[in-house]
């Protein structure tokens, strides 16, 4: 390794996408301007994983070249065994500073962030104390525009470069695609909308003619708030929610313990 890398910031990348998807391109290309890059990402599209890991499978890791200047592996486990096996096998014992993931098809705002891979790799990342970003544009396209949104990817990466994240946190940014005629007002960071999906389980036959279940939905927003991601995204602003793996609700713990939950012999 040259003196010049060495003394870049590293970047580890990963998403859930797969290795090949457009996104992960363009936040290799916006990352590449910022430091010396390692990326361990899906071999296959991993969506909506959440923070699954692999205990009954084999998981395979393979050198792959297909990002000039950049160390490659594709891993056929989820985004956090990507993770996970970049820290024990590829990282060689060095810490990145930073890590991201994405960008992804598709919004990772409101209650997305639980069921998303993409923000899951973040997290894991930030179980390990890398400063850590879930990027994802609002576009489920594969030929969605990336390019034109690369400044505010390089803008919040360069500024979490600079000032670092406490333990804990890391940031989920969602990136909105205006309505036609209209552009990108800017960056707000945001609270997580209170929102749901409301599943519907379509049911349908197979050629055998045995019952299965296809799952659609809608997004249901109750928050009314202007201070929430939704929000944001709903009036053309990038959203940045900074998010935590702790899931305690600290403010509860004094009520709760009020409760009567001595047991008695």
């Amino acid at each position: 390794m040259s003196d010049s890398t060495s003394n870049k910031p590293l970047i580890l990348i990963s998403n859930d996408d797969g290795i090949t998807a457009p996104g992960i391109q363009a936040l290799i290309s916006v990352m590449k301007e910022l430091g010396e890059v390692i990326v361990v990402a899906p071999d296959k599209p991993q969506s909506a994983m959440g923070h699954a890991i692999t205990i009954n499978q084999t998981i395979r890791l393979t050198e792959v070249h297909m990002y000039e200047g950049v160390r490659a592996f594709q891993c056929s486990g989820t985004p956090v065994d990507c993770v996970k096996l970049a820290i024990d096998k590829v990282l060689d014992g060095r810490k990145p500073n930073l890590m991201v993931s994405g960008i992804n098809h598709g919004s990772n705002a409101s209650i997305n962030v639980i069921y998303s891979g993409t923000m899951s790799a973040a997290v894991e990342a930030a179980i390990d104390g890398m400063p850590a970003i879930g990027f994802s544009l609002c576009d489920y396209r594969w030929e969605a525009d990336f390019e034109s949104i690369k400044p505010y990817i390089k803008q919040i990466a360069h500024e979490t470069l600079k000032r670092g994240l406490p333990y804990g946190t890391l940031l989920n940014v969602n990136i909105p695609v205006p309505k036609e005629g209209n552009k990108i007002k800017g960056i707000k960071v945001c609270r997580q909308a209170q929102a749901k999906w409301k599943e519907d389980f379509d049911a349908r036959q197979d050629p055998f003619g045995r019952t299965y279940y296809w799952m659609t939905g809608q997004f249901v927003n109750m928050d009314k708030g202007e201070d929430t991601d939704q929000w944001a995204l709903n009036n053309d602003y990038v959203s940045v929610v900074p998010t935590m793996f702790d899931l305690t609700d600290h403010q509860r713990i004094s009520l709760i313990n009020q409760w009567n939950l001595q047991t008695h012999e």
